[in-house]
């Protein structure tokens, strides 16, 4: 009988917490969770870690302790709230943390595990694109590699041959295109949050449902794809594929190219580093090819999606033009889901952020973790700025 794994879910009541609970609650005689951390959602972090029997329960919020020690007195399941606590949690010896909070808050609590020794499996695309260079020094002192569940990265993960990477031409990414593939960009000023949140064909959260409908979550994994994997950026192409059934590929100097398929399941990547180097059993929906007939690809169109030109300068330049660029980019999302903005002026903001850095000479690379939360901060400012002065 394998020897039981411990894990950590970071993030446990976003799409991929919830994801992950259900693939441990599946094999409890191979996974126990160790710590369940969310940030806001009580009910449901307390409702996780009563039917995961977790030993610890964390709330980022440090407001809302009081309301999980009441859901879960009695139960013998330790609690604990706030930043200190995230980050305490994070250092835990466990086997496996599963790093799935939302944007830059994600930073830390990856890198406290990977200082601890703990192996992680990212989520948190944020954290290699704010901070790649400290996540990468943190991963040599581990000396785990680590798991990318993002289903791109997981995709070429799986195919991506290690002895052969001298041979590697491209990674090539594949994007459903999102809600509005078709739309001109003049129609997509007036598009609505309900309307660039009903992703064709992923179940996600908020954040990530906007950024796939400007295609800012693509430029994203771009510059995160440059830091797993040793490529440059001119090895890495995007290419739309409506279906999402193939999740990307690589293809190699003898004219090869592999590719992983699968159901858009997020599942599938999840229990790929839940159980790796195995692979568990996913009630995933079998991909059926002859029924499915014909699979589709095309370019791209820049000029209605500007946010991957802006993600191949942002890359070129460095971790700070990373930082500047993931953090306007959660700034104007929640604008815009706020009716503050418009659709287009998410990646708008992003530019006119990226380009007063640049000015001010401030897209340098971030030597210290402080460094890239103090940049990180002054973003957000000007983002907010932005926003406020120039209305809709």
């Amino acid at each position: 009988m394998a020897q039981q794994r411990i894990i950590s879910l970071f993030g446990s009541t976003g799409s991929i917490g919830c994801s992950s609970i259900d693939l441990l609650q599946r094999d409890r005689e191979f996974f126990a969770v160790d710590t369940l951390v969310a940030y806001r959602n009580v009910a449901l972090l307390a409702e996780q870690a009563l039917a995961c029997h977790a030993k610890l329960a964390v709330i980022g919020d440090e407001s809302l302790l009081p309301s999980l020690q009441e859901a879960l007195a009695g139960s013998g399941i330790e609690v604990a709230g706030g930043r200190g606590a995230v980050l305490e949690a994070a250092a835990r010896p466990v086997d496996l943390m599963v790093s799935a909070l939302v944007g830059a808050a994600g930073l830390e609590p990856t890198l406290c595990a990977l200082g601890a020794g703990v192996q992680v499996a990212l989520a948190n695309k944020e954290s290699l694109v704010c901070a790649g260079h400290l996540v990468k020094a943190a991963l040599c002192k581990a000396g785990k590699p680590l798991l990318p569940v993002d289903s791109e990265h997981n995709a070429i993960f799986q195919v991506f041959e290690g002895r052969n990477e001298a041979a590697v031409e491209k990674l090539v990414l594949t994007a459903s295109g999102g809600p509005f593939r078709t739309l001109e960009r003049a129609q997509m000023a007036d598009v609505t949050p309900a309307q660039a949140l009903k992703h064709p064909n992923w179940d996600m959260g908020q954040r990530i449902s906007i950024d796939s409908a400007t295609m800012v979550n693509k430029g994203l994994e771009f510059i995160e794809a440059l830091h797993l994997f040793p490529v440059s950026v001119e090895q890495v192409e995007v290419l739309v594929h409506p279906q999402s059934l193939i999740h990307s590929m690589v293809q190699y100097r003898d004219g090869s190219m592999l590719a992983q398929l699968g159901t858009p399941d997020m599942r599938i990547p999840i229990s790929y580093c839940l159980n790796y180097p195995q692979r568990g059993q996913v009630p995933a929906q079998r991909l059926d090819l002859a029924q499915i007939g014909q699979m589709t690809f095309e370019a791209p169109d820049e000029s209605r999606f500007p946010a991957l030109a802006l993600a191949r300068q942002v890359a070129q330049l460095g971790d700070g033009a990373g930082t500047a660029y993931n953090g306007a980019d959660e700034v104007a999302v929640a604008a815009f889901l706020q009716g503050q903005i418009g659709f287009l002026r998410i990646v708008d903001c992003i530019e006119h952020v990226l380009n007063v850095l640049d000015k001010r000479q401030m897209l340098v690379q971030p030597e210290r973790l402080e460094d890239v939360l103090g940049l990180d901060g002054e973003v957000r400012k000007l983002a907010g700025e932005y926003i406020a002065n120039t209305g809709r």
